[in-house]
């Protein structure tokens, strides 16, 4: 890997390897992402690297045979553990690139993002990690999330998820990080990823929606039981996370609504209690209180947040 002096400084910009994770069940939006990220600007070498988890590969490669000729894009198979993580670590595996890239394959990133983030990294030789704001596409409707800054630093992530520090935003130095797979069901592993990036050093953002992800296409919003999982998966990696009141009471909100949502009301009206507790303001609390009282729908409650970009 280059150092990061020359990456800065030397006569040879970096060179990218982006990693597309997929099960084949959206082949057009797939598309569209590999579309975008070959259309990026960045004068370096790109390479794309689509890895089909828990689908036939050859499946991928014909729905993607269209790129296949330029020679910048492989397909494989996940050959490690099954799920996101394992096929994010396979396709960082065969790269040979300084900097890795992730694109969730129903997100695009806009024109300028790697450009930008890649000089945002060499401007900063011994930041390791990037990210950029959002553009949240649910229905016909787009939201801009920016963070107002462009430094994000463990203390706010540890307060605050930052939905616009999204794994479809990531770039890093290749060999720094890997995802880490014992995350259940996937659930979290690009918010572990980046909270372990900002604790060994803060990361570059690019504070402009350059990425456009789409809410609605995953069905990973409603696995109210996995969500569970991973943030107990969370807490027991990060025992900060409820060291801080404010990012406590979020957590424990979203426990109350997940339990609420999934038709357990003790367990939900006790950690909204918790959560009032950590932060009496903590607007999760009387929102999963109102589902587990058959007051109003868990997916109503969520329609509504994503269409002011907003998750639970």
């Amino acid at each position: 890997m280059m150092t990061p002096a020359r990456l800065a400084n030397g006569p040879v910009p970096a060179s990218v390897g982006v990693v597309i994770a997929t099960r084949g069940r959206r082949p057009d939006l797939l598309r569209a992402a590999t579309l975008a990220a070959l259309g990026q600007d960045h004068p370096g070498r790109l390479q794309v690297v689509i890895v089909a988890d828990d689908v036939d590969p050859a499946e991928v490669a014909a729905q993607t045979a269209v790129f296949r000729e330029c020679g910048r894009v492989r397909v494989l198979a996940n050959r490690r553990s099954p799920g996101l993580p394992g096929a994010r670590n396979t396709g960082i595996a065969v790269l040979d690139t300084d900097l890795v890239a992730f694109c969730d394959d129903d997100d695009q990133w806009l024109p300028g993002k790697l450009g930008a983030q890649a000089a945002a990294l060499a401007a900063r030789p011994h930041a390791e990690f990037a990210s950029c704001g959002i553009e949240v596409e649910y229905g016909t409707r787009r939201v801009a999330r920016l963070a107002g800054t462009d430094t994000i630093t463990h203390e706010q992530l540890t307060r605050s998820r930052m939905v616009m520090v999204h794994s479809s935003t990531f770039v890093f130095r290749r060999g720094a990080f890997w995802a880490d797979e014992s995350a259940p069901k996937g659930q979290n592993e690009d918010w572990d990823l980046a909270l372990r990036a900002a604790r060994r050093h803060p990361i570059v953002h690019v504070d402009r929606p350059l990425v456009r992800v789409r809410w609605g296409a995953s069905d990973f919003a409603t696995r109210w039981a996995d969500r569970i999982a991973g943030l107990e998966w969370m807490l027991a990696r990060h025992p900060e996370l409820a060291a801080d009141p404010r990012g406590a009471a979020r957590i424990y909100g979203q426990f109350a609504f997940h339990h609420a949502a999934l038709g357990h009301r003790r367990q939900a009206c006790r950690w909204a209690l918790r959560a009032a507790s950590a932060r009496l303001t903590e607007p999760r609390a009387p929102l999963a209180v109102a589902v587990a009282l058959g007051l109003v729908s868990a997916p109503t409650i969520l329609i509504r947040l994503h269409t002011r970009g907003h998750g639970i």
